[in-house]
C-alpha cells in the first residue's frame, strides 16, 4: 500500500473494530487492535491515535473504538450537531416531564388548567438557559443541567405542612379559573423562595473556594461508589415505567443494543462501501433517536390494530399512543416563560430542608465532572473549575426559583451516558442541546407532543443508560489497587451502605420525623440518608482518608498528579473561560485571589 498525494487523500474513518482490507496487506503487518504504520510496517502502541490514508475506502484500516468521533473542542456539522442535541433532549425528557406531574397533586392542579404544560415548558427554558451558562462559564464541560429528585423529598415535606394542604377535589372543581389559579400560584411561590434560599449556599460553596478545598480529600475510591450509586440507585425510577409494559421495553432495550453495540460492528454487505460507512455513522450517532422513532410507531401500530387493552386498569395501557392526547389539546402553541411568572416567592423556614437537596446535587455533580472528562477524553477538572461549576449550578438552582419550576437543576448523569454510547463529546452538540431547550420552552406544543410518548419506551431508554452510568463509576478503578483488602473494604462497604441506608430510611421515615424537635433538621437528616450517591460517597470518603494507605495505593497520585505540557494545554483549552473574560478580568491584579478563577502561570503558553 502507498501512500498517496495530499489531494487524493482520503481520511480514515473511525469505527470500532478491524475489518479485513480487500487489497493484501503483509501478514506481518496486521495486528489485534487493527493498527499498523504504512510506511514503517511496525506495530503501532494501541493507546496512539493514528491516521491512515488510502486511495480506495476500501482499504481503509479501522482503529479501536474507545476513540471519540468527536472530543470536546471539535465542532460536528450544525446539521449533525442539532439531531445529536436533539437525542439529548430526549434523554433528560422522560426525568424533567415526570416532575411536574409527581408535583401537580400537591401543588392542588387541577385537571381542567394548563398548570402542568406551564411548569415543563418552564423546566426546560431554564435548563437550557443553565447549560449555556455551564458550557461558557461554568466547568465547560458538555454536561446537561436538567431538573433533580433531589429537591422533590423537601418540596414534597413543605407541601405537607398543615397550611399547604390541598382542598378536597371537589372543592377544588367548584372554584372559579383564577381562584384555582391562585390556589397553586400559593404553593410554586412558597417552593420558589424554598429554592432560592438553599441555592445561594451552593453559591457561596462554590465561588468560595469551600468544594475545591474538600475535593484534595476524595479520590477514585471516593468517585466511585457516588457515580455508581447514581446509575443503581435509579433502578426505582425505571422500574414503574418499564413495568407498564415489559413486552415495549424489552423491545425498546434490544432496539438501543442492537443500534450503539451491535450494527457499527457488523458489515452491511448489501450495500456499497460508502453507504456502509454511514449505516454504521448513523447507527453509533443516534441509538436513542432511532429506538425511539421505531418503538413509537410499533406502539402507535398496536394501539390502531386493538392489540393493547383499552382499560385503564389493565396492564399493557400505558403502551397505548392515544392515552395523553389530552395533554397535547390543552397545551398552547407558544409561550415564552418570564422569570417571576407566578407571582413574587415567598420565604420561611421550612425552606432550610432544601438545603439537603443542594448539598446532595453537589456531591452527584462533583462525580459527574470526573465521569463526564473521563468519557469526553478531557484532563480531570482542576480545582478553579470545579469551584466555577458548582458556583454555576447554584446560580442555575436560583435562576429556576425565579422562573418558578417547581425544582433545582443540576448534572443530568444520564445525558454523561449518551456521550460514552455515541463517543460524541463535543461541546458545540451539549450548546444545540441547550438552545433545543430553550425552544422547546417556547413551543410549548412540541413537548405537549413529547409528553405522549409511551411509558414503556421512557423505562426501555432508563434500563439501557442507567447502567452505564454505573459502569462509568467503575471505570474510575484502573488506577486504584484492587489487590489492596483496604480499597477492596472501602469500596464494598461504601455501595452496599448506599443501597442498605436509604432503603431502611425510606421505610421508618417516622423514626427520623421525631429524631430532634426541630422538624426541619429532621427533614434535611432524612433527604440525606435516603440519597443513596450522598450516603455512599460520604462513607468512601470518611473511610478512604482514616484508614491507612500509600497515595499510589488509594490512586490519588494518578488522579492528582502535576499534568504534562500537553495536558496543561488540553486544561486551558478546556477549562479556562472564555478568552475575552481572561484578558478582561486578568488586568485585575486580585484575580489571582479568586478560587474560581485559573491562575496564570510563565510556563503555560497561551491559547490562540
Amino acid at each position: 500500500m502507498e501512500r498517496t498525494n495530499r489531494k487524493e487523500q482520503v481520511p480514515l474513518v473511525i469505527v470500532s473494530e478491524y475489518r479485513e482490507p480487500e487489497t493484501s496487506i503483509d501478514e506481518g503487518t496486521r495486528l489485534q487492535n487493527g493498527q499498523f504504520d504504512v510506511e514503517s510496517q511496525q506495530p503501532m502502541p494501541a493507546a496512539e491515535t493514528i491516521s491512515i490514508y488510502c486511495k480506495d475506502t476500501s482499504n481503509a484500516v479501522q482503529v479501536p473504538e474507545s476513540m471519540l468521533l468527536y472530543n470536546i473542542t471539535d465542532e460536528p456539522p450544525w446539521f449533525l450537531s442539532i439531531l445529536l442535541g436533539m437525542q439529548h433532549f430526549l434523554l433528560l425528557f422522560g426525568g424533567t416531564v415526570s416532575l411536574p406531574l409527581l408535583l401537580a397533586p400537591h401543588l392542588c392542579i387541577s385537571p381542567k388548567d394548563s398548570g402542568v404544560p406551564f411548569l415543563i415548558s418552564s423546566i426546560f427554558f431554564v435548563a437550557g438557559l443553565d447549560t449555556l451558562l455551564q458550557l461558557t462559564l461554568g466547568v465547560r464541560l458538555p454536561i446537561i443541567q436538567g431538573s433533580t429528585f433531589t429537591f422533590f423529598g423537601p418540596a414534597i415535606a413543605i407541601l405537607q405542612l398543615p397550611r399547604w394542604q390541598c382542598p378536597s377535589e371537589s372543592a377544588i372543581e367548584s372554584m372559579n379559573y383564577e381562584d384555582r389559579q391562585e390556589l397553586w400560584f400559593s404553593r410554586v411561590r412558597e417552593i420558589q423562595g424554598a429554592i432560592i434560599l438553599s441555592s445561594l449556599v451552593e453559591v457561596l460553596l462554590g465561588f468560595t473556594g469551600a468544594v475545591g478545598f474538600l475535593v484534595r480529600f476524595i479520590g477514585p475510591l471516593t468517585v466511585v461508589p457516588t457515580i455508581a450509586l447514581t446509575g443503581l440507585s435509579l433502578f426505582g425510577v425505571a422500574a414503574p415505567w418499564a413495568g407498564r409494559h415489559w413486552g415495549i421495553t424489552i423491545f425498546a432495550i434490544a432496539l438501543l443494543t442492537f443500534f450503539s453495540q451491535y450494527a457499527p460492528r457488523i458489515r452491511w454487505r448489501c450495500v456499497s462501501v460508502a453507504w456502509e460507512e454511514r449505516i454504521r455513522t448513523a447507527c453509533q450517532l443516534f441509538p436513542v433517536l432511532m429506538t425511539v422513532v421505531i418503538a413509537w410507531s410499533l406502539c402507535a401500530i398496536l394501539t390502531a390494530a386493538g392489540a393493547l387493552p383499552d382499560d385503564p386498569k389493565a396492564y399493557g395501557y400505558s403502551a397505548r399512543t392515544d392515552i395523553k392526547l389530552d395533554t397535547l389539546s390543552q397545551t398552547p402553541w407558544f409561550r415564552f416563560p418570564y422569570p417571576f411568572q407566578w407571582g413574587w416567592p415567598t420565604f420561611s423556614l421550612s425552606g432550610l430542608s432544601m438545603i439537603s437537596g443542594v448539598l446532595a446535587g453537589i456531591v452527584e455533580s462533583i462525580g459527574d465532572y470526573y465521569a463526564c472528562a473521563r468519557i469526553a477524553g478531557a484532563p480531570p477538572p482542576p480545582t478553579h473549575a470545579i469551584n466555577r461549576g458548582i458556583g454555576m449550578e447554584g446560580l442555575g438552582c436560583v435562576l429556576a426559583g425565579i422562573w418558578g419550576t417547581g425544582s433545582g437543576t443540576t448534572s443530568y448523569s444520564e445525558n454523561i451516558a449518551a456521550l460514552g454510547i455515541t463517543k460524541v463529546g463535543s461541546r458545540r452538540v451539549v450548546m444545540c442541546a441547550a438552545v433545543v431547550m430553550m425552544g422547546i420552552g417556547i413551543f410549548t406544543k412540541f413537548a405537549g407532543l413529547l409528553a405522549t410518548m409511551p411509558d414503556p419506551i421512557v423505562g426501555g431508554l432508563y434500563c439501557g443508560l442507567f447502567g452505564m452510568i454505573s459502569a462509568v463509576g467503575l471505570s474510575q478503578l484502573q488506577s486504584v489497587d484492587l489487590n489492596s483488602t483496604r480499597n477492596l473494604f472501602v469500596l464494598g462497604f461504601s455501595l452496599f451502605m448506599g443501597l442498605t441506608v436509604p432503603h431502611w430510611v425510606s421505610e421508618h421515615k417516622k423514626t427520623l420525623d421525631t429524631m430532634t424537635s426541630v422538624s426541619q433538621l429532621n427533614q434535611v437528616v432524612q433527604v440525606l440518608l435516603t440519597t443513596s450517591m450522598f450516603v455512599g460517597g460520604f462513607l468512601a470518603c470518611l473511610l478512604d482518608n482514616i484508614l491507612p494507605g500509600t497515595p499510589q495505593e488509594r490512586g490519588l497520585t494518578a488522579m492528582h498528579s502535576s499534568v504534562s505540557t500537553e495536558d496543561g494545554h488540553l486544561i486551558r483549552e478546556i477549562y479556562h473561560p472564555p478568552g475575552f473574560l481572561i484578558r478582561l478580568f486578568n488586568r485585575c491584579c486580585c484575580t489571582s485571589y479568586l478560587p474560581f478563577w485559573p491562575k496564570p502561570h510563565k510556563e503555560e503558553e497561551p491559547i490562540d
